[in-house]
């Protein structure tokens, strides 16, 4: 069985991405790490070769960038504004 399509494997990336993501915060590597994890839930089923496999994989963490963006991100034309300092 090759390395890429063990499940778990891609489980732990999801975890180190989540990680990474909490470190540098910004919403990129959590969309990675969604789609690690919907990926290595899906090794669960199928056994696709590997080209496959990373598209699969790059398709979902695209959408889930994607929807996070749209969760999160201010509307349109405002600016993040500070009202006041940390350190007061």
């Amino acid at each position: 069985m090759p390395l890429w399509s063990i499940w778990w494997l891609w489980i732990a990336a999801a975890l180190v991405l989540g990680v990474v993501e909490m470190l540098l915060p910004g919403f990129i590597f959590l969309g990675f790490a969604i789609g690690a994890a919907l990926t290595g839930l899906l090794l669960l089923v199928l056994t696709p070769s590997l080209p496959v496999l990373l598209l699969i994989f790059a398709a979902l963490s695209l959408v889930a960038w994607l929807a996070l963006r749209r969760t999160f991100a201010l509307p349109h034309g405002q600016v993040k504004r500070f009202k006041g300092d940390i350190n007061e």
